[in-house]
C-alpha cells in the first residue's frame, strides 16, 4: 500500500537557506517541496516550526550503556538494543552508526573480552525483523592495542552494513592520553586498580602496541576497503599524526585534540568530527582542544553526540547561534555526516531523498523536539 505524510506551515532548512513551505513524503521519499504559507489540503499543520532532515549520527557509545547499565550488570542484548533505537529516535536521530570495540584483551584485571561478532548478528537480525525505528550501520572501534584485532575483523564481511572503522591507539603516553596523570586517574578509578595493577596495565598495553601495533593498523585499514567502509582516524594530535592518517586514505578525524591537528586535517582534505558535549559544556572533559574553538576557527566539520545522545540537536542549535547560520550548523548533523560516509540518499531536504525528518520549534533557547518520522513513518 502507498503512503503520503504533508507537513505544510513549515519553516523548512535546506542546506543553505530557510524558507516558509510544505514538504510531501510518499512511499518514504521526498516527493515534493513547496514553497509558501499555505496549508495543503490534509497536511499536518506544522505552526511555523522548523522542519529539518534527521538527524545522521557516526560516533555513539550509547548502545554499550544499554547492554551494561552498571558495572558488572549485563542487559538482555534484545532489549538493550530496542531502547537504545528508541532513545535515539527520540533524540531526533534517523541514521546511526553503532560503535562497537572490536580487539580484546584477554588476560589481566583490565581485559576486554569480546562481543562484537555477536552483537552485530543480533543487531542484524532485529533489523531484518523491522523491530528497529531508525536506520543502523555499524561503527568498528578497531583497538590497536590489543590481542584479537585481526582475527575479530576478519569475522565481519561486506553484508554486515559495516559502514565505519575507526583506527582507536590508546597506547599510553600519546593522543588522548599523552598526560599520564589523565589516564591513570580515569583507568584506575574505573577498574579499581591498585597501583601496581596500574603498572601492569600499562606495560601490557606498551608490549602490545610493539608486537602488534602496525600489523593492526594494516589490517584495520585492509578490512575497512574489503567492507567497503569508511576508514577513520581517533584522537590525531600532532601534524605527524595526521599525515599518517592521510597515508592511509582517511578521510574523516574523529575528536583530533589540538587546533594543530584539525589544521593538518584541513590541510589534507580530511573532515573534522567534533563531540557535541564538547560543545554543549564550553571543552573537553580531558584539557583537549574545545570544539567551540575549532568551530570559530572554521574547522569543525560534522558534530558527534559521542555518550549523550540528546547532546546532537542541542549541539547544532547552539552551533547555529554562534555562527548566526543554522543551515550551516544543521548540516554538520545531517548533510554532512551523511556525506562522509558516503551515504547520497539521506541528510537533506531535496527531493528524492529519504524521508527522515524532524518537527522542532524553540523553546527559552532550547529546541524541543515535536515529531520524528523516519522514511515517512513517525517513530517519536
Amino acid at each position: 500500500m502507498s503512503s503520503e505524510v504533508i507537513f505544510g506551515n513549515a519553516q523548512i532548512v535546506t542546506v543553505d537557506r530557510v524558507f516558509a513551505g510544505s514538504v510531501i513524503v510518499q512511499d518514504g521519499v521526498i516527493a515534493d517541496i513547496r514553497e509558501g504559507g499555505t496549508l495543503p489540503r490534509g497536511a499536518i499543520d506544522c505552526e511555523g516550526d522548523y522542519l529539518t532532515p534527521g538527524l545522521v549520527e557516526l560516533h555513539t557509545d550509547n548502545l554499550e550503556r544499554h547492554m551494561q547499565p552498571r558495572p558488572s550488570v549485563d542487559w538482555p542484548h534484545d532489549a538493550a538494543i530496542i531502547a537504545h533505537d528508541a532513545e535515539l529516535a527520540g533524540a531526533g536521530i534517523t541514521t546511526v552508526f553503532d560503535a562497537m570495540r572490536i580487539g580484546s584483551i584477554n588476560s589481566g584485571k583490565t581485559r576486554y573480552e569480546r562481543y562484537a561478532r555477536p552483537l552485530a548478528s543480533e543487531m542484524l537480525a532485529l533489523r531484518g525483523q523491522g523491530m528497529l525505528k531508525i536506520s543502523h550501520f555499524l561503527h568498528l572501534r578497531a583497538e590497536i592495542c590489543s590481542e584479537t584485532l585481526a582475527e575479530e575483523l576478519a569475522e565481519f564481511g561486506p553484508a554486515d552494513r559495516v559502514g565505519l572503522v575507526s583506527l582507536m591507539d590508546h597506547t599510553p603516553g600519546q593522543r588522548q592520553f599523552r598526560d599520564l596523570s589523565k589516564l591513570k586517574a580515569y583507568v584506575m578509578g574505573k577498574n579499581n586498580l591498585s597501583e601496581d595493577e596500574w603498572l601492569d596495565h600499562i606495560a601490557q598495553l606498551t608490549d602490545m602496541r610493539a608486537r602488534f601495533g602496525d600489523m593492526h593498523e594494516q589490517a584495520a585499514v585492509d578490512h575497512a576497503r574489503r567492507y567497503g567502509a569508511l576508514l577513520a582516524s581517533h584522537d590525531d594530535t600532532t601534524a605527524d599524526h595526521v599525515a599518517k592518517s592521510a597515508g592511509y586514505g582517511i578521510k574523516l578525524a574523529e575528536f583530533p585534540t589540538t587546533r594543530e591537528a584539525a589544521e593538518a586535517c584541513h590541510r589534507h582534505g580530511i573532515a573534522v568530527m567534533m563531540g557535541a558535549p564538547n560543545l554543549i559544556r564550553g571543552g573537553s572533559h580531558s584539557g583537549n582542544v574545545s570544539a567551540a574553538e575549532l568551530a570559530e576557527a572554521g574547522l569543525l566539520d560534522i558534530i558527534s553526540s559521542d555518550y549523550v545522545p540528546a547532546a546532537l540537536l542541542l549541539s547544532a542549535y547552539r552551533l547555529g547561534q554562534m555562527w548566526n547560520d543554522l543551515p550551516r550548523a544543521m548540516a554538520t548533523v545531517t548533510a554532512n555526516p551523511a556525506k562522509a560516509a558516503g551515504l547520497q540518499d539521506r541528510g537533506r531536504i531535496e527531493q528524492g531523498l529519504r524521508g527522515d525528518v524532524l518537527r522542532l520549534s524553540v523553546a527559552g533557547g532550547t529546541p524541543r523536539l515535536r515529531g520524528v518520522w523516519s522514511r515517512g513513518l513517525r517513530v517519536a
